[in-house]
């Protein structure tokens, strides 16, 4: 096998799987927003209206724009990766994703859905994992929980003043911190080394999270609320003539597809490269789900592909209690 290319090129694509039967009741009575249900796949806040009508229009130089409503913390949004990257591989010419915080945890001021501490989100975390069939380690909420999900969203605000594509690569580093690395990514001390693995500069990043980041974190989360965004994923799809259309909470690959081709009907799939070769010169790290979703190849050959790689030197694996990672090795 060649060497793999040593730029990423951070795309988002989307997989097509079927939603499994949910298990447990704390899955069933979701009035937490770390709760994530993963029937409707939404990680929802309490007491926020439905999304409302209000248009944004797309000024984008592409056909379509996705107004991405997200959260670092956002189990959910972890679980759709593979959709993202999918979509962005096959339709990345006709399409733009902007992404705007959600404010998913702003504190522990609470106690909703069964859930007061964040040792309450430990097991969920790991129920959710599996639904998913993406790597979830939920010990960080008893390891070093997070009192907030507000210091990484302001920091990739901050990475977003500096260059968004880094901002994009920054935001998969912190989510792979926090969900498979059991890192609390409102400390300052992970956040830099995100910084510096993505080609971001620290120092201005912190500055811009004293100040201008702030601001802009704030702005999203008005327009979250003007918007009637009230769980996450949330993606908006607006094309030029400011039609819209809403895929809410994680749903299967056919769904984002359809409700970009419904407002482009013109847009054609790349003919990407789906050798290991190809897809690690775009990402840095896939798990086994991601893989098998962006390379077409049976889940059940995915991690013995992958793992053959690993022993001939080519990709190292980090191991969770509940799925594996692969990175190129440099």
């Amino acid at each position: 096998m060649p060497n793999f290319l040593p730029t990423i090129t951070m795309l988002f694509t989307l997989l097509t799987f079927s939603v499994p039967a949910q298990t447990g009741k704390n899955m069933t009575e979701n009035k937490n927003p770390l709760l994530c249900d993963p029937q409707s796949g939404i990680c929802e806040i309490p007491g926020i209206s439905s999304v409302t009508d209000i248009r944004a229009v797309n000024t984008t130089p592409k056909p379509v724009r996705i107004v991405y409503f997200t959260d670092p913390i956002c189990s959910s949004c972890w679980g759709i990766e593979p959709q993202l990257r999918k979509l962005k591989l096959e339709y990345g010419d006709d399409l733009e994703i902007e992404y705007r915080m959600g404010g998913l945890l702003p504190d522990w001021s609470y106690n909703s859905g069964g859930i007061s501490k964040p040792s309450d989100v430990a097991h969920h975390w790991d129920e959710v994992s599996v639904h998913y069939d993406m790597p979830i380690d939920g010990d960080v909420w008893l390891e070093d929980p997070l009192d907030s999900s507000y210091p990484p969203s302001i920091a990739f605000k901050a990475a977003e003043i500096q260059d968004s594509r880094k901002a994009l690569l920054f935001m998969r580093i912190i989510r792979e911190m926090v969900f498979l690395q059991k890192k609390n990514i409102t400390r300052w001390e992970h956040l830099e080394v995100a910084a510096v693995a993505s080609g971001l500069d620290p120092v201005q990043m912190k500055k811009d999270m004293e100040g201008k980041a702030r601001d802009l974190f704030q702005e999203d989360l008005k327009m979250g609320r003007s918007m009637g965004v009230r769980g996450f994923p949330t993606m908006f799809f607006f094309d030029a003539q400011n039609n819209r259309e809403l895929v809410y909470g994680s749903k299967p690959y056919a769904t984002y597809e359809a409700a970009l081709l419904k407002l482009h009907p013109a847009s054609v799939r790349n003919n990407y490269d789906r050798s290991s070769e190809g897809l690690f010169a775009h990402y840095s790290s896939l798990t086994a789900r991601e893989y098998s979703e962006v390379s077409g190849t049976p889940r059940t050959e995915a991690e013995k592909i992958l793992q053959s790689y690993t022993e001939r030197g080519f990709l190292d694996r980090l191991d969770t209690k509940n799925g594996s990672l692969w990175r190129v090795r440099r």
